[in-house]
């Protein structure tokens, strides 16, 4: 069984018309959310878009049919699930779900500790990653990849920072909520 972070860098917002540039993934423990292996960066301007899909497919092992072999950890992982069925449809692979076996998107946390609020509270809001995704696809047009590779890689630490955090603190509230409720 293992947690992974997963991440996307895409050339825009739409799965049907643009395609996915990168694919980062790395294992995380499943106990702290720290960083249990390096971080793996498939990216499509070296082999193309379908070879990134097939490598992450092979390496990742997320078809296996044992739901727990690669439980995804991000954060709105529904941008994720939509590129990967699409992308995957389009370059006549069998397509990706990964919404219908476990997962864990701290997307909700963000937005409770955004005081309920969605507008300010993307990653970049919450922690230290410097900006949102949307410079991606200029730096790709501009064949910028070095600070593709530099923000991937800025944006995964920042995750496991946040996600360790929660992992951490989480289940001391719980603990207290039940004290305050008296459900001990």
């Amino acid at each position: 069984m293992g947690n992974f972070y997963l991440d996307l860098e895409t050339t825009g917002l739409d799965p049907l018309k643009d395609k996915i540039i990168t694919i980062q993934f790395m294992e995380i423990d499943r106990t702290t959310a720290t960083k249990k292996g390096e971080l793996r960066i498939l990216k499509e301007w070296e082999s193309g878009e379908k070879d990134i899909l097939l490598a992450f497919i092979s390496e990742s092992k997320i078809a296996d049919p044992y739901p727990f072999t690669f439980v995804p950890v991000g954060y709105n992982l529904g941008f994720e699930h939509k590129f990967l069925l699409e992308r995957c449809r389009a370059n006549g692979l069998p397509p990706v779900d990964i919404l219908n076996k476990p997962f864990i998107d701290l997307r909700p946390f963000g937005v409770l500790m955004n005081g309920g609020e969605f507008k300010g509270s993307g990653l970049d809001k919450i922690t230290g990653k410097p900006h949102d995704g949307s410079v991606v696809p200029g730096w790709y047009a501009d064949r910028k990849y070095a600070e593709i590779e530099n923000y991937v890689r800025v944006e995964a630490d920042e995750f496991v920072r946040v996600c360790s955090w929660l992992y951490r603190e989480l289940p001391g509230m719980l603990a207290r909520f039940k004290l305050e409720n008296n459900l001990q």
